[in-house]
């Protein structure tokens, strides 16, 4: 993907991310203090850590652009998923708050009282603006192969959920069991602990270089075997930086090639994994020589 593209669309997703839950936050605040809602209280305070983490993926978004240098001769992508782990602990903490004020409203005789009907309506706000929200994030996130804004967008994904939950315990609360509000905020809380653990997971998984799936095995090698001279491929080998990845693969070749011809294939092997496979920006080629029997005789 073009670089200036893949700038563009991220910058529009971190940026609709950050003005759109400060309004949220805003009005989740408003109408759930007014209200009398516990759940939406918390949910305010759920769109705050949002605007927070959006900041924050913002910058890992910046950083990541950077080109290579010598310090980072792989580039700077790695700050994406080391962004995505500081989401986590943003995570954690809202869990703990959220906790908190439902221990103080349940076991320390706090009073429960039904939220008004407002909170309801503004649940339901909260549902459109999070799913248009969500899905948006979510498609530019990985249609630029982007750690810290996929995170992101799972982040926003709890607020789906909880806001329809929300929605559920103020129409409970309204018909006698004002229990039901506080007890929806522990499944917002839940929500949360669940989302940081699927962050977490995905971003550990990115620093540590697992490989998705194996789609972009295949890919890298059909580009290969693409390339006129290559008769076999083994020991591929993808190293994920951030956004994008690295590969290093042996390609087979005739035994009697000249040195220049056998660098040539290599050059067209690398030129082409980088043109076919959108994710792959850097690739290295060991060319192994083959006998006339199809025997590999490459010694490593």
């Amino acid at each position: 993907m073009d670089a200036s593209l893949r700038e563009k669309t991220g910058k529009k997703a971190v940026l609709l991310a950050i003005f759109g839950n400060i309004l949220l936050t805003i009005f989740n605040f408003i109408v759930g203090t007014l209200s009398g809602s516990t759940a939406l209280v918390a949910e305010a305070a759920h769109t705050m850590s949002d605007v927070l983490t959006s900041i924050i993926t913002a910058i890992g978004f910046r950083i990541g652009l950077k080109p290579p240098d010598s310090e980072h001769p792989y580039g700077h992508g790695r700050a994406e998923p080391l962004v995505g782990l500081v989401i986590v602990v943003f995570l954690g903490v809202i869990a703990y708050e959220i906790l908190s004020e439902v221990y103080h409203k349940l076991l320390l005789g706090g009073q429960l009282t039904p939220p008004d009907w407002t909170a309801a309506i503004m649940a339901l706000i909260g549902v459109a603006v999070n799913y248009a929200m969500t899905t948006y994030m979510m498609r530019a996130g990985k249609k630029i192969h982007s750690p810290a804004i996929v995170a992101d967008a799972q982040h926003q994904k709890v607020d789906i959920f909880s806001c329809a939950a929300i929605f559920v315990g103020v129409i409970g609360s309204r018909f006698g069991i004002p229990i039901l509000d506080p007890l929806v905020a522990v499944f917002i809380a839940l929500l949360v602990i669940r989302t940081a653990f699927l962050v977490a997971r995905d971003n550990i998984n990115n620093i540590m270089g697992r490989v998705p799936s194996e789609d972009i095995l295949d890919d890298i090698k059909k580009a290969a075997y693409s390339v006129e001279g290559t008769s076999g491929i083994h020991d591929v080998k993808v190293n994920y930086v951030g956004p994008y990845a690295s590969v290093d693969l042996h390609v087979e070749v005739d035994d009697d090639l000249k040195l220049r011809e056998a660098h040539d294939i290599a050059h067209k092997v690398e030129d082409t994994i980088i043109d076919q496979v959108d994710i792959v920006t850097m690739v290295n080629v060991h060319v192994c020589p083959k006998n006339e029997k199809g025997e590999e005789i490459c010694l490593d």
